[in-house]
């Protein structure tokens, strides 16, 4: 079911618009042997990290063999996990009893991971001039777009090693969550864009040769802008640079392509805010223009009612019993329960409202709740009630 969405109505609900909400079927997507990569993206403070690990954990218990890749650097993860860090190399995590497959999880370095890409396409001393290079050490820790193409790097990495049938992505915190998408793309036209290369050539070769002393004036003010230095090390960086990787830009594409292959799933995780719900939105309709695989959305910290005979007492019913009890003076906290419940249901009339305004334009899009907990999630136990919540709406128990 990689990344499909059919018209079955197993696993349905209706919103309060009585449109027909289909669930999302983590086990199902989990299970099946064609889903190779799992990509968790929305915006920041979301749960990503959670959800990603969550699913990583479900589907090695399940029998795969997982492997969970974050680049949050709160590093939440790890004690999660009951480990004590998480660096670039997968680390495994002990599972309980009973587990049919295995996990493992790592945090990505992108500098470390670049330096890895250059020692490996590079000769030894090719590699040490560009790993010295002032710019490229800006570059490698710090330029916009070096985190997330890193990340597309490090997942081409462990999807070649095929040690690994699952691999689940939790992405870069972003100010907004396409920056995921197009920031590996914008590096790439970076170091293959014509500027760079004009900055980078030097005055005494080529056609810049014959423009004489008028080129010589235009590099001069460009250096007076942006330090002379700064050109010469530009200059030494994509002269080293080049040599190794030929087209910087065809290794980003090469990346971006991973993520529209078949096996590949994008999870949208959100929260029931206007806001994330927005960039939800757009960042469904941002995979649809690009044909990349959509499972579903996670609404993520949200607050369905509980089961029983007060799940059906509205707020307005609430509140006015809550006066009579207040007028009566005797049952004062019956009174504040009411209340309470009153508060509950408007918090879920709220949410609901904002979850099937964003899915009315995105009618075909399964989705699933994860209700908030009372704290974090910081051991294996947490993430486990996490994956059940995931499943358990999958086989139909979806919010109203």
């Amino acid at each position: 079911m990689t990344g499909s969405a059919d018209d079955s109505d197993r696993g349905t609900s209706r919103g309060v618009d009585g449109a027909l909400r289909r669930a999302l079927d983590t086990d199902a997507l989990l299970d099946d042997p064609g889903t190779r990569i799992v990509v968790c993206c929305g915006s920041g403070g979301v749960g990503k990290t959670t959800t990603a690990a969550a699913l990583g954990l479900r589907a090695a218990e399940r029998g795969r063999r997982a492997v969970v890749i974050t680049v949050d650097p709160a590093r939440r993860l790890a004690q999660s996990m009951g480990l004590e860090s998480l660096d670039n190399t997968p680390r495994p995590v002990p599972l309980p009893d009973g587990a049919r497959g295995s996990m493992h999880a790592m945090m990505l370095d992108m500098k470390r991971t670049f330096d890895e890409v250059v020692r490996e396409h590079a000769d030894p001393e090719r590699a040490r001039q560009i790993l010295a290079n002032p710019f490229y050490q800006t570059l490698s820790t710090s330029f916009s777009g070096t985190q997330e193409y890193m990340a597309m790097e490090k997942l081409g990495q462990l999807r070649q090693s095929g040690e690994w049938d699952l691999i689940v992505v939790d992405t870069p915190p972003s100010r907004s969550a396409l920056d995921f998408l197009d920031a590996p793309k914008r590096l790439g036209r970076f170091l293959d864009g014509r500027l760079i290369r004009f900055l980078s050539t030097p005055a005494s070769t080529g056609a810049f040769r014959l423009l004489g002393a008028g080129f010589n004036l235009m590099t001069s003010a460009i250096g007076k802008i942006v330090g002379a230095q700064f050109l010469d090390d530009l200059r030494s960086f994509v002269s080293a640079f080049d040599t190794v990787f030929g087209g910087f830009q065809e290794r980003a594409e090469r990346t971006y392509r991973l993520l529209r292959a078949p096996g590949t799933a994008f999870v949208v995780v959100a929260v029931p805010d206007t806001d994330a719900m927005r960039e939800a939105s757009f960042f469904v309709e941002r995979l649809a223009t690009d044909a990349m695989p959509l499972a579903g959305l996670v609404v993520n910290r949200a607050h369905p009612l509980p089961d029983g005979a007060a799940s059906g007492l509205s707020r307005d019913l609430a509140l006015s019993a809550a006066d009579a009890l207040d007028r009566a003076g005797d049952r004062p906290l019956a009174a504040a329960a009411l209340r309470l419940h009153a508060e509950r249901v408007r918090t879920r009339e709220r949410e609901t409202l904002l979850r099937d305004r964003m899915l009315s334009g995105h009618p075909r899009v399964r989705v699933t709740e994860v209700a908030a907990l009372p704290e974090d999630v910081h051991d294996l136990d947490g993430l486990r009630r996490i994956g059940a919540a995931l499943a358990d709406a999958g086989q139909g128990r979806t919010a109203e």
